[in-house]
């Protein structure tokens, strides 16, 4: 018999659990649960020592993601494959949204800053991050611009953008989190966040290598996270394969197969084919992005 418990973190119907992952960093079990009724998964015991989970050596590729150096990308950006990333996201926000000078755009759980830097030498708009882990006193100390989470709360409906790049699974509260965005944006505002599609591996999610069950914690697939956007107040999109996913597609690709620096050997192959390909496999492009209505 199937013993349900715990209620979704989204919608609120009762969970079944699906089994346990060692963690990597962390050796102890961690128990993963699923809704039938949303599909959002989740870890149900969660690690809540921030302090030591986002240390310094989780930013310097020590901790629970061995395949993230944020540290090496903020202090050598132009060697860093996540370029591509920085360079794929412009570009679909760009094809989604008019970037100008007057432009207020967010970068929520900005990391090491990189998007934020990337975007103010290349376009002419107002762009700041925000981020709460050991990197920020080094990305302040570069001079990129972040807010703190006073200053946040007192910016309610200025943006026209926020981005959250690889943040929701970090987050063991969604909907909380994505209310918080939702009064940030403006009337018209978008919302574009990238996270793993968990449809693909709704039957083998133990099996998945997104799931590092110390730091990624909540787990979504394009209908649990277009149902969040709307409890959240949005208005969701799904706008596929846009300009700029094969760069995020490529950044991905090369980050897990453990480069972090730019090569002459990837850049010859032809990444807007092998990102298609990928993304038949795992539907990357298929969450939706949100809208704020303008009424």
């Amino acid at each position: 018999m199937i013993e349900y418990s715990e209620p979704c973190r989204i919608c609120g119907a009762k969970t079944i659990e699906v089994g346990s992952k060692r963690g990597a960093f962390k050796r102890e079990l961690f128990y993963l649960r699923h809704c039938p009724v949303c599909h959002f998964s989740f870890v149900s015991n969660l690690w809540t020592d921030y302090e030591r989970i986002y240390s310094k050596d989780y930013y310097t590729g020590k901790g629970a993601d061995p395949l993230v150096d944020y540290l090496f990308e903020l202090q050598q950006p132009r060697q860093a494959i996540r370029l591509y990333e920085w360079r794929g996201i412009l570009r679909v926000v760009k094809s989604l949204i008019d970037i100008s000078p007057v432009t207020n755009w967010l970068d929520f759980g900005c990391g090491n800053g990189g998007l934020v830097r990337y975007c103010l030498e290349r376009e002419k708009c107002h762009i700041t991050g925000f981020e709460e882990g050991w990197i920020k006193e080094e990305v302040a100390n570069c001079g990129i611009p972040l807010l703190d989470s006073g200053h946040l709360d007192a910016l309610d409906a200025t943006f026209d953008v926020v981005t959250a790049i690889e943040v929701l699974e970090h987050v063991t509260d969604p909907l909380q989190v994505l209310k918080r965005i939702r009064r940030l944006l403006k009337p018209g505002g978008l919302f574009f966040c990238t996270t793993g599609n968990a449809r693909p591996f709704r039957n083998r999610l133990l099996s998945w290598r997104y799931v590092v069950p110390e730091i990624h914690v909540s787990f979504f697939e394009p209908e649990t996270l277009a149902h969040a956007l709307v409890l959240a107040g949005f208005c969701p999109g799904f706008v596929g394969f846009l300009p700029g996913f094969a760069d995020i597609i490529r950044f991905k690709v090369l980050k897990n197969l453990g480069m972090r620096r730019l090569s002459i050997v990837e850049q010859i192959l032809p990444w807007d084919v092998l990102a298609r390909i990928v993304d038949l496999r795992l539907n990357i492009t298929a969450h939706p992005v949100g809208w704020v209505t303008n009424s």
